[in-house]
């Protein structure tokens, strides 16, 4: 089944990126190709969203290593804790981050990071080289708006790339100066990129649900210096 994209009339517009019924495990885990597959959709203010669904398929696999805490060199999900006005609350997800030079859980992200690495430089300028990994346990787990803006991306433009494991979940954008929120459904190895500006010009967030939905995990890779 290939991926559709449908938008809304509404004030916002809502990009569906339907995962797969056919995605089968049984061939193994696996990149496609790049190139002209990735879509690009051209933002305000310098910043831009590049789409490749289903980059990865036979995702499940994938997912089903990084969500298993008792194999061998398992991920190592960790709860934390957060300020917030006048008191501490728990962050509603699970994180873990790999830093440059730090092997990551599967050599299939290792495999990941390369081809985006050899993808985008020549826009780009750099590889990625860190990996932040979010564990979306079910509709409650959310990330808030914001941009990932500690480190070089307050001043400079850059990329961060996402693939996304699992069941879909919205990740919304909207941009800072005001105006219409753009919403992809991602999920089950789609493959989102956020580039220029992004991140200092625009905010993004994965909403919470009240529809029943299952886990996700998310792996964000970006270049040194920006998390």
């Amino acid at each position: 089944m290939e991926h559709t994209f449908d938008e809304a009339y509404d004030s916002a517009v809502d990009i569906a990126v339907q995962a797969s019924l056919f995605d089968d495990p049984t061939g193994g885990a696996r990149l496609g190709p790049l190139g002209t597959s990735v879509r690009r959709r051209v933002l305000t203010d310098g910043a831009w969203v590049d789409v490749r669904p289903g980059w990865l398929t036979g995702s499940e696999l994938l997912f089903a290593d990084l969500a298993d805490t008792d194999r061998p060199g398992a991920v190592p999900w960790r709860a934390e804790r957060r300020q917030m006005y006048d008191r501490v609350v728990d962050v509603p997800r699970l994180v873990s981050f790999y830093d440059q030079d730090v092997p990551l859980p599967d050599p299939l992200l290792t495999e990941a990071r390369d081809a985006l690495s050899a993808h985008y430089l020549p826009e780009l300028g750099e590889p990625f080289t860190t990996a932040g990994l979010c564990f979306y346990r079910d509709g409650s787990d959310s990330v808030a708006w914001h941009g990932d803006t500690i480190g070089r991306s307050r001043t400079e433009d850059t990329m961060v790339a996402i693939v996304s494991l699992g069941a879909a979940r919205t990740l919304a954008l909207r941009p800072r100066s005001g105006g219409p929120a753009v919403r992809y459904a991602l999920g089950h190895g789609d493959l989102l990129v956020m580039g220029g500006s992004c991140q200092r010009t625009w905010e993004h967030a994965v909403p919470k649900t009240a529809r029943p939905t299952g886990p996700r995990i998310s792996v964000q890779f970006r270049t040194r210096g920006v998390r």
